[in-house]
């Protein structure tokens, strides 16, 4: 047998499987013996790290602090670092609107309560980056800047692009014709072709300064010149970004935060009346979408009754507190539409009876004969009275009816006067009022046009309308539901033969509609708090009505909203 070699006598022959199954049969198996093995030291003079127990991560922060990295001074040492002057906190004072907060005072709130309250009355901190630009996230060329660089240029056309024009192609035909008969009479390649073809060719265009000498650094500066001459500014910004193949989130800097209005609308309410007058009526103005079938604005409740007829519910209200008389309104639309409806619903004192049989005096008696009626309008008029005195304090439903606001919008706005009276007449029926017939025929043929197109749903630059609607639908008795007033909002889009057989009631409605300027005077929140620029408490103010959007508006709340 050979002899083994030194090195090979220091190896040893333990195979893994022998260590193993020495350690398994020192340990058992078990951790919680190898634990007390440790613990007792009389196994292994090493330390060993239980199994059982997790180990600690390593505090980041800490240990950046403790071992900070070293830098080596350099070029791109500032590539390395974190600017310090990055980032900058300025805080802005939040606007109020109102001359007295919405907010209530913090003393009699929950400490939790006063915490969510402060929120809407802190002031803003806004945080600067000022090396944002040069980040990844940073995308210059926004949509709307890609619009904004592309007005001012020219545009470009080229010969393709260009029609050809018929009497210039039919000479340019027959000079060709004329050439190719004059070349074929004389033979190819002789004195007198080449002659021909001299002189109707055209000579090239001189080059100025050919031959002179210039030094070189002139002609480059001359061409600098040149290529800077009419250059747009952001040349290499007007070419789209390419696509990228890992698209990166691209974060823009937020605006501050600010109360949300959608186009706003100025309704005025002029003057309500009926043939006859023996009590009072209660007014209100909402907004509608029928396509969305949503109710978009709260009431609007006004009242236009004679000092006559308000002396007849003295008994039952209060003295009215100066927001109540507010005859005119600002309504706000964030989805305007050629679906949506101002709807006007009136309401009169309760009484005994049908609608129907309370609504009957308005479609028989006529102002005409008031001297005929005299008597049987008296015994009405006594009877209003006696239910004002014992229902004062309650209301029924009596009459609507609806306007199509954008097409009152696109009559007034094609027009070139500053302002503009329509007639409106919502059925086929005409008034009594005999000198306003041919007109309200003529007013309701020119607004059953339909439009289309985002333009025609533009409320800022219609010029101001003066609406006179001339009948009211009388309120049926089993169709109160707002599911019944989209179907007859429907209708009215297109007249069918369910509105012809509504028998109107006759009256005279006058409201001015203009869009609302951006700071009003004398103006109340849906809070009925003042806005700001409001000189005497004692004029009639106009009323922000509260808006509910057609669709979800993704803005943040930045406004206190009481919920009286």
């Amino acid at each position: 047998m050979a002899e083994r070699r030194a090195f090979a006598q220091k190896i040893s022959r333990t195979v893994a499987a022998e260590v193993r199954k020495q350690i398994s049969g020192q340990y058992g198996g078990s951790p919680q013996l190898l634990k007390n093995l440790n613990i007792g030291g009389s196994v292994s003079h090493h330390t060993t790290v239980p199994l059982t127990e997790a180990v600690d991560p390593v505090e980041l922060e800490d240990y950046l602090i403790t071992h900070p990295i070293a830098v080596e001074s350099g070029p791109l040492r500032d590539l390395l670092e974190f600017p310090p002057d990055d980032i900058e906190v300025v805080y802005t004072p939040r606007e109020c609107r109102t001359l007295v907060s919405a907010v209530p005072e913090e003393s009699e709130m929950d400490p939790h309560v006063r915490d969510c309250v402060r929120s809407y009355t802190e002031d803003w901190a806004i945080v600067n980056r000022k090396y944002h630009k040069l980040g990844t996230g940073f995308n210059p060329n926004t949509l709307d800047k890609q619009k904004e660089r592309q007005k001012g240029l020219p545009k470009q056309i080229f010969e393709s692009d260009e029609a050809p024009d018929g009497n210039s192609y039919q000479d340019e035909q027959d000079d060709l014709k004329r050439r190719s008969m004059s070349i074929d009479d004389t033979p190819r390649g002789s004195w007198a072709c080449s002659i021909f073809d001299l002189k109707n060719s055209l000579p090239d265009a001189l080059l100025p300064n050919l031959l002179d000498r210039t030094p070189n650094e002139e002609i480059d500066h001359h061409n600098e010149d040149q290529r800077k001459s009419s250059r747009h500014k952001e040349l290499f910004a007007l070419h789209p970004a390419p696509d990228e193949e890992e698209p990166i989130e691209r974060l823009s800097v937020p605006e501050v935060p600010k109360e949300h209005f959608g186009q706003r609308l100025l309704v005025k309410c002029l003057s309500l009346k009926f043939e006859i007058e023996i009590e009072p009526i209660f007014a209100s103005l909402a907004l509608y979408d029928v396509k969305e079938k949503k109710k978009i604005s709260e009431n609007f409740y006004f009242d236009l009754n004679s000092e006559q007829m308000k002396g007849m519910l003295r008994p039952h209200v209060p003295p009215a507190a100066i927001s109540t008389l507010a005859r005119s309104a600002i309504f706000s639309i964030t989805y305007p539409s050629q679906d949506v409806f101002l709807v006007i619903k009136l309401e009169k004192v309760l009484q005994q009876g049908d609608i129907g049989e309370c609504a009957e005096p308005y479609m028989i008696f006529k102002e005409s004969d008031a001297a005929k009626n005299k008597e049987k309008l008296e015994k009405l008029k006594c009877q209003a009275e006696q239910f004002c005195q014992r229902l004062g304090k309650y209301r029924m439903p009596f009459a609507w009816t609806a306007i199509h606001l954008m097409n009152i919008v696109s009559s007034a706005g094609s027009l070139e006067r500053d302002s503009t009276e329509v007639e409106v007449g919502t059925g086929e029926r005409k008034g009594s009022w005999s000198e306003r017939r041919n007109s309200s025929i003529v007013g309701r043929r020119s607004l059953e046009r339909t439009t289309s197109g985002d333009e025609a749903c533009n409320l800022s630059s219609f010029r101001p309308a003066t609406l006179t609607v001339t009948n009211f639908f009388k309120q049926e008795g089993d169709r109160l539901s707002d599911d019944d007033l989209y179907k007859f909002l429907v209708d009215m889009k297109r007249p069918s033969s369910v509105l012809r057989r509504l028998r109107p009631i006759t009256a005279q409605l006058k409201i001015d509609i203009s869009p609302a300027p951006e700071n009003p005077h004398y103006c109340l929140t849906p809070e009925l708090l003042q806005v700001k620029l409001y000189p005497d408490s004692r004029v009639r103010p106009t009323r922000e009505i509260l808006e509910f959007p057609a669709r979800d508006v993704y803005i943040p709340n930045t406004t206190y909203r009481s919920g009286f």
